[in-house]
C-alpha cells in the first residue's frame, strides 16, 4: 500500500528499466517541465512528438536537455497523438501522455481500430488522491470520463480501477462504491446499483477486489464514522478504491480536495493496451509529474 505520491515517484526511480514515454503535441510548458525532471529522475526516456520548434524553444526555457529525448516533428496535434499512441500499439513505447492536444483527440487515437490502443474494454480514468491526514493514496474512479455510467459500465470502471491497484501492488484492494447514503434506497438509483455492486463482487463478477457498498464518503474513508453509524464491513473505513456514482460527484471530489485541501494528484485511463498519462490543462507540474510517475509504476506492474 502506498501512504502518498512521494512514496509512488520512489518507487518509479527504483524501476529497472525506464518506461519510454510518447508525449503527444510535447510543445506545452508544464508537460515538458514534467518530462525534464522524469527523465533526469531515471524514470522514463521520452520521445516528443509534436511541433519541432516550438519544442526546442519550450525545451530551452524549462531546461529540458534535448539530448536526453527523441524528437519526431508532426505539426498537426491531431497526427502527433495518432503517432503516439501508434508507438506504443508497436511496442516502441509503454506510456503515451497528452501534450498540447484535445482530450477528444488523443482519445480517437487510443481507441483507432487499426493502430491505437483498443482492448474491447471501457475506459476509465482513475486518480490518486495524496491527501493530508490519511496514513494511503486513494485511487478514485471516474471523475473525467464516464458521464453517467450504467451499471454494466460501473462493473468495467471497478475492475478498470481493481487492475491499476493490483498493478501498484495491492493483492486485494478495497472498493467503495459511494452513494449520499448507506443503506439502500429505492429512489436513489446509485445506492441500488453499489449494492449490485457488492453483490456481483461477491460472485465473482469482478474479481480481485472487496467491495462494498452504498457507503458515504465519511463512513468509506473514516473507522470512526463507520463505527458510530454501525457499519460491519470489511471496506468501510479503510477503502482503497473510492467509485463516484457520475461524473459530476468525481468532479466535485477531485476539485474539493485539490483546492480545499490542497491534495497532489495523478491521473491515468485504464482499460488500454497501456496506460494513457491524462490530466487537466490546468494541472500543475507536479500532478503532471505525479501522473507520469503513477502511470509508469503501473505499466511496469501490468508488464511483470
Amino acid at each position: 500500500m502506498y501512504r502518498n505520491l512521494d512514496e509512488i515517484i520512489a518507487a518509479a526511480k527504483a524501476l529497472p528499466n525506464r518506461q519510454r514515454l510518447a508525449v503527444a503535441a510535447a510543445q506545452d510548458q508544464d508537460v515538458l517541465a514534467a518530462v525534464r525532471d522524469a527523465v533526469e529522475w531515471g524514470i522514463v526516456s521520452a520521445i516528443l512528438v509534436g511541433d519541432e520548434e516550438k519544442i526546442k524553444s519550450i525545451a530551452h526555457s524549462v531546461k529540458l536537455d534535448l539530448s536526453k529525448c527523441e524528437i519526431l516533428p508532426e505539426s498537426d496535434p491531431v497526427l502527433a497523438a495518432r503517432r503516439a499512441a501508434a508507438m506504443v500499439a508497436a511496442g516502441v513505447a509503454d506510456l503515451v501522455m497528452k501534450g498540447k492536444v484535445g482530450t477528444a483527440d488523443i482519445l480517437r487515437a487510443v481507441l483507432d481500430k487499426e493502430q491505437g490502443l483498443r482492448t474491447g474494454k471501457l475506459l476509465s480514468h482513475v486518480t490518486a488522491l495524496d491527501i493530508e491526514g490519511y496514513d494511503r493514496l486513494f485511487l478514485m474512479t471516474d471523475g473525467a470520463m464516464s458521464i453517467a455510467p450504467d451499471l454494466g459500465q460501473k462493473v468495467q470502471i471497478v475492475q478498470n480501477a481493481v487492475d491499476v491497484a493490483r498493478a501498484m501492488g495491492y493483492v486485494k484492494p478495497k472498493v467503495a462504491a459511494l452513494a449520499a447514503v448507506e443503506l439502500v434506497n429505492p429512489d436513489m438509483p446509485a445506492t441500488m446499483e453499489a449494492a449490485l455492486l457488492a453483490k456481483m463482487a461477491e460472485r465473482g463478477q469482478i474479481k480481485g477486489a472487496l467491495v462494498d457498498g452504498p457507503l458515504a464518503l465519511d463512513n468509506a474513508v473514516s473507522h470512526h464514522s463507520a463505527e458510530v453509524k454501525g457499519i460491519v464491513s470489511s471496506v468501510a473505513g479503510q477503502a482503497d478504491i473510492l467509485m463516484v456514482p457520475d461524473i459530476e460527484a468525481g468532479n466535485v471530489l477531485y476539485k474539493s480536495v485539490v483546492y480545499f485541501a490542497r491534495a497532489r494528484v495523478a491521473g491515468v485511463i485504464a482499460g488500454a493496451k497501456a496506460p494513457v498519462v491524462l490530466t487537466s490543462r490546468s494541472d500543475s507540474h507536479q500532478a503532471k509529474l505525479d501522473s507520469i510517475a503513477f502511470s509508469a509504476v503501473i505499466a511496469a506492474g501490468l508488464n511483470q
